[in-house]
């Protein structure tokens, strides 16, 4: 299993492992035990269209329509799940492009009107021989499409970034954060934890003195809340460009 390096718009380079052959065929068999159910679903409800219809294109039509939305279940999950099918989400796995950008829409159509190649013909054997040859494990849909199937069991944590978890309603108090630079922000983030792990106020105090001078602000918050504060805002704010 490869690694690939992903680098996120606040210039952070996280590393995701690539899944391999074993576990998109895993996933793959998911996805089809869930369609198979769902055509079992669709058989009994075409029972009972026999009944209030008689006529038979009236049934075949009808049952055409309900089963039409698996036909495009690969395409319609991974748009509305973000690169995500049941399978994928089960085995924590990812559709991704390639350089990072988000994945768009055209990407998903490219890589399911080419499962006819990689999985429909020769019974699968073209996607599979694409995905154990090729550099980053691409079937032929994802080689075209600029993508690639990464798992989402990142061992990357938030806590090794710049990146502060924030929640959407969160409201910012230091409009000016943006001043700092990425630099400026992992080395406060690096000595803020050190020094709350150790309980090292001295070090927090100094900390929060210099920050205080950079953003000349004039809090009321202690050391380490300002300094949480102004890692949260300086993402809420870096987010949003």
């Amino acid at each position: 299993m490869g690694n690939l390096q992903i680098n996120t718009t606040q210039n952070v380079n996280l590393d995701y492992k690539i899944v391999g052959i074993g576990e998109r065929i895993v996933s793959f068999l998911i996805d089809g035990l869930i369609l198979y159910m769902y055509a079992i679903l669709v058989n009994l409800i075409g029972d009972a269209i026999s009944y209030v219809y008689e006529d038979t294109w009236t049934q075949r039509g009808l049952i055409a329509l309900i089963f039409l939305p698996a036909m495009f279940y690969s395409l319609l999950m991974h748009s509305i799940f973000n690169g995500r099918t049941v399978g994928k989400m089960l085995l924590k796995m990812r559709v991704v492009r390639v350089d990072g950008t988000p994945v768009h829409w055209s990407n998903y159509l490219v890589r399911w009107m080419l499962r006819l190649v990689d999985i429909w013909i020769f019974l699968g054997s073209i996607g599979i021989l694409s995905i154990l040859f090729s550099e980053k494990r691409q079937r032929v849909g994802d080689a075209a499409a600029g993508t690639v199937v990464i798992s989402t069991k990142n061992k990357t944590k938030v806590s090794h970034t710049i990146l502060e978890e924030v929640e959407e309603q969160y409201q910012p108090q230091f409009t000016n954060v943006t001043v700092l630079t990425d630099k400026d922000v992992r080395l406060i983030k690096e000595t803020y934890l050190i020094a709350k792990k150790s309980s090292d106020f001295k070090t927090l105090k100094a900390l929060r003195v210099k920050v205080e001078s950079i953003l000349n602000t004039n809090s009321e918050l202690y050391d380490a809340p300002y300094l949480d504060t102004v890692l949260k805002d300086y993402n809420f704010y870096t987010q949003k460009m």
